[in-house]
C-alpha cells in the first residue's frame, strides 16, 4: 500500500478547502522527512492545482473524503511520475532530476503539464496507490524464523492486501538478516536490511504454499500494470526501484498467486480450506490494516482468533503483521500463534520499506 499517513494521526482530514490543503501539506512534509524532497514538491504543487480550473485541480479542491486517509496527494504524484517514466512530457524531467527545486517553479511546471494532460491524469485520482515493497519480506522471514522452533518450520502463507503479490513471491528471495541467511543465494532479489540488535534464530523455514488477496490485484507480468506500480515508488528511493525491477523480472518468470477478493471473505474461505498436517497456517499483512474498514477488521480478527482456539499442534495457526502503531508511529512486527499464549509478541520495529530492522525479541 501507500507511503501515506492517516488523518487520524494528525487530526486532519476535514472536507473543506483548508482541511484538504492541510492534508497535502502534511503529506508533503512526511515525504520530505523520509528523504523524498522531489516527491514532496510534486505533492505540494497540488496546492497550486487547487486554485486552477483543470478537472484534476477541481477534483482535489472538492475532495469528498479524508485526503490523508485516502492517500489523495500520492495518487496524482503517481500519475506525474508515470508521465515522466513514459516520456510523455519532458517538462517534468528537470524536476525529477532535482534541477528545478524552487516550489514556485515546480508549481508552474506541474500546472502547465496538468493543463495539457488533464484527461490522462484524472483517472489516477480514482484509487489509492498500490505500491508493494519486497523489503518488508525481511520482517516476514524473521517472524517465520522465530516461529519455527515454537510451532514448526513448514508454513502456508496467506497474505491479506497482497497488491501486486511481491511479498507473495518471498520464497524466491535470498535473505541476509543480521548474518542469518535463507533462500536461494543467486536470486534476483537480495534482501539485506540494516540489522540492529541480535540476529533472529537460525531455524529451518520451508514455505510450502503462498497465496494472497487484494480488492484490485496487480499483474506484474503485464508491462503496463508493472509500470503503473513502479510509478508509485518515490523516485528518490533508488534501492526500492531496483527491488521493483527484480520483482517484475521474477513475476515475468512465474506470477504470484493473488486473487481479487474482499479481505474478510477471503480470510473466511482460507480458514475453511483443508490444512496440511504439520504445516503452520499463517495470515500475514503489512501496512494494509488501516485501509480495511473497522467493522471488517473486527470480523477478520474474530474469525482468526476463533480459529486459533481450535488450532492444534498438528495444525497450528499464526498471525503476522507489520503495521503502524498509531501512538508511536513506529512500524511494529507483531506475531500471535496457536496453540500458545494468547497474546501478541513484539518481535521488531522496522523501517516502512524494509531499509532496517530493529530486532527486539529474545
Amino acid at each position: 500500500m501507500a507511503e501515506t499517513i492517516t488523518s487520524h494521526e494528525f487530526g486532519t482530514g476535514v472536507m473543506d478547502d483548508s482541511g484538504i490543503a492541510e492534508g497535502i501539506k502534511v503529506q508533503g512534509e512526511h515525504c520530505r522527512r523520509n528523504g523524498a524532497p522531489i516527491t514532496a514538491r510534486i505533492v505540494e504543487a497540488q496546492l497550486a492545482l487547487m486554485q486552477g480550473d483543470t478537472q484534476c485541480g477541481q477534483r482535489i479542491a472538492h475532495w469528498p473524503g479524508l485526503p490523508l486517509e485516502d492517500a489523495m496527494p500520492l495518487r496524482l504524484a503517481g500519475g506525474f511520475q508515470h508521465l515522466h517514466l513514459t516520456g510523455a512530457d519532458e517538462r517534468l524531467a528537470p524536476i525529477y532530476r532535482g534541477e528545478i527545486s524552487a516550489q514556485s517553479d515546480v508549481d508552474a511546471v506541474v500546472s502547465a503539464v496538468t493543463a495539457d494532460h488533464d484527461a490522462r491524469l484524472l483517472p489516477w485520482l480514482d484509487g489509492p496507490p498500490q505500491t508493494n515493497e519486497a523489503g518488508r519480506s525481511a520482517s516476514f522471514m524473521a517472524a517465520l524464523l522465530w516461529l519455527s522452533s515454537r510451532v514448526g518450520g513448514k508454513f502456508e502463507l496467506n497474505e491479506i492486501g497482497a497488491s501486486a503479490g511481491i511479498n507473495a513471491m518471498m520464497d524466491r528471495y535470498h535473505y541476509d538478516l543480521g548474518g542469518v541467511t535463507k533462500g536461494p543465494s543467486h536470486s534476483l532479489m537480495q534482501i539485506k536490511p540494516e540489522w540492529k540488535g541480535s540476529p533472529p534464530p537460525d531455524a529451518p523455514v520451508e514455505i510450502v504454499q503462498i497465496s494472497g488477496c487484494d480488492q484490485t490485484p496487480v499483474d506484474l507480468s503485464d508491462p503496463d500494470a508493472a509500470l503503473r506500480v513502479k510509478s508509485y515508488v518515490w523516485p528518490e528511493n533508488t534501492d526500492r526501484l531496483q527491488r521493483m525491477d527484480a520483482a517484475i523480472a521474477l513475476a515475468a518468470q512465474s506470477s504470484s498467486d493473488v486473487v481479487q477478493a474482499d479481505a474478510l471473505d477471503w480470510v473466511l474461505a482460507r480458514l475453511s480450506a483443508p490444512q496440511q498436517p504439520h504445516v503452520v497456517r499463517i495470515f500475514n499483512h503489512s501496512i494494509v490494516w488501516q485501509y480495511i474498514p473497522d467493522e471488517r477488521r473486527r470480523k477478520i480478527r474474530a474469525a482468526i482468533e476463533a480459529a486459533g482456539q481450535q488450532a492444534t499442534a498438528e495444525r497450528p495457526l499464526a498471525w503476522i503483521m507489520l503495521e503502524t502503531n498509531r501512538e508511536t508511529f513506529k512500524h511494529e512486527l507483531l506475531v500471535k500463534y496457536w496453540p500458545g499464549p494468547d497474546n501478541w509478541h513484539l518481535l521488531a520495529e522496522a523501517q516502512a520499506h524494509g531499509a532496517w530492522v530493529q530486532w527486539l525479541a529474545r
